[in-house]
């Protein structure tokens, strides 16, 4: 296990979501897509509404992409 799924595995034992999968990877790229190229303090943010969207039913991978596209199309010239 890297140091990431350790870490991952403690915080969902700590808050009762053993067995949960967590989209490590798209949580991640949607926090780099937003820090740069919308702003850097969104990217916290925008991982926490992508985890309210699941929460509410969403797909992981879809909201994730969602979110990245949304924050590729703010980096377009003109946007």
């Amino acid at each position: 296990m890297s140091e990431m799924d350790d870490w991952v595995a403690e915080v969902s034992a700590e808050l009762g979501l053993d067995g949960v999968a967590v989209p490590v990877k798209d949580v991640l790229d949607v926090a780099r897509d937003v820090a740069h190229n919308v702003l850097r303090p969104g990217a916290p943010v925008s991982a926490y509404l992508l985890g309210l969207a699941v929460g509410a039913g969403a797909d992981p991978g879809e909201a994730a992409a969602r979110i990245s596209a949304l924050a590729l199309r703010r980096a377009e010239p003109g946007t």
